[in-house]
């Protein structure tokens, strides 16, 4: 799509609405501590692998890799309405969970078959564009929501999917229940958060 002219990352940052996903694996830090480097190694590989090809599948735009953390954004550099937002993050995290039962019984034989993934979804403003210095650029997207959507991946409950009261008014009716309300670390306000179901 760069390539053809459809989407450009080489534009000034700017305000735009997006959806945000980060995503990790949770158990993995105390995991790696006993396994070896070319396990840890493997491990990360196929994790990040799997995922993006699910996230592209989706239409997601990968942000960055953080350690065993994923940040993806729906709605940049492509742009999307709130809905088609909300919607393919969500089915893109429940994607995600089936595809992380797949690596989990890989896994098993390497003693890491307990890991689990965790994902949070929010949606809101965000500073979208290039970044850094003349030695270094990324294409991101920085703002609160962000850090929100970050601090909603931190509560979630390993193998679940949480996501903010945004995201749960636009997504199907049924598609998610309450999880309850939630103090959020550098977040002032609690936040009311859902479980997605699957």
């Amino acid at each position: 799509e760069i390539l053809d002219g459809d989407v450009s990352f080489d534009k000034p940052a700017e305000l735009e609405n997006v959806t945000v996903l980060f995503c990790d694996l949770a158990g993995f830090t105390r995991a790696s501590e006993k396994l070896g480097t070319m396990t840890v190694s493997n491990i990360i590989n196929e994790f990040f692998t799997v995922m993006s090809d699910v996230i592209f599948e989706h239409g997601g735009t990968i942000d960055k890799f953080i350690g065993d953390s994923i940040m993806a954004v729906f709605g940049a550099p492509k742009a999307m309405d709130c809905t088609e937002q909300a919607e393919r993050a969500t089915n893109c995290a429940r994607a995600m969970q089936e595809a992380m039962e797949g690596l989990k019984l890989i896994w098993m034989t390497d003693g890491a078959g307990d890991l689990s993934l965790r994902v949070g979804i929010h949606q809101g403003d965000a500073v979208v564009g290039n970044f850094g210095s003349y030695r270094r650029v990324d294409y991101t997207c920085i703002g609160s929501n962000v850090n929100l959507a970050s601090r909603i991946e931190s509560v979630c409950e390993p193998g679940q999917i949480f996501i903010s009261e945004v995201i749960a008014r636009l997504v199907d009716e049924g598609a998610c229940e309450l999880a309850g309300e939630f103090e959020l670390k550098g977040i002032d306000e609690a936040q009311i958060l859902y479980r997605v179901c699957r």
